[in-house]
């Protein structure tokens, strides 16, 4: 995975003309804390405007993981077939008995994680892979995705003409308040 200042340098690259030096992408990491949590965000004319924190981010997953996982009407029954392939996969040597459990786990880890999408609370992780993917992906896709940094990046990229954007409103209005942020900021409304 390229560095964080790969990263920027090549999300900067792309960045329109007009929001150069108004809009940054921006990480902190703290050295002396194990995992090296930290932050990441995306200021406009300095001031903070959508940011993804990993601490409080795993935190809050774990807990939200926790009670989905306690809550077993929540995770989707695990099936005769799932166990079945998961035996073929990667359970050879796992006790049968614990297969549904782990399964189980699976499932509510990608619960969770759908649930943080969802609400927006992201980590910095996220922000890197998000990231990555936009690089590595078409404009088109990153329009049209659900996902909020991904139309966030295609918005302020100078490879989207403003005529298309306002030919976007409608679907725009129907996305996430950041994502209708950076549209407006974008199109100087």
């Amino acid at each position: 995975m390229a560095t964080w200042s790969k990263v920027k340098q090549q999300l900067q690259s792309f960045m329109s003309p007009d929001l150069e030096g108004r809009v940054e992408y921006r990480a902190s990491s703290y050295k002396y804390i194990k995992d090296k949590a930290g932050s990441c965000y995306l200021s406009v004319d300095k001031n903070e405007v959508f940011a993804m924190n990993t601490t409080k981010y795993n935190i809050r997953w774990y807990e939200t993981e926790q009670e989905i996982y306690k809550d077993y009407e929540s995770v989707a029954h695990v099936s005769p077939d799932e166990i079945q392939a998961f035996k073929e996969k990667e359970g050879k040597n796992i006790p049968d008995e614990r297969i549904p459990v782990i399964l189980k786990k699976r499932k509510a880890q990608a619960i969770a994680k759908s649930i943080f999408v969802e609400q927006t609370i992201l980590s910095k992780s996220n922000f890197f892979e998000e990231a990555n993917t936009f690089l590595t992906s078409s404009i088109d896709s990153s329009l049209a995705s659900d996902h909020i940094l991904l139309n966030v990046f295609a918005i302020i990229d100078r490879r989207v003409g403003k005529s298309r954007l306002r030919k976007m409103e409608q679907q725009i209005n129907e996305k996430h308040p950041v994502v209708q942020y950076f549209y407006h900021l974008r199109l100087d409304k």
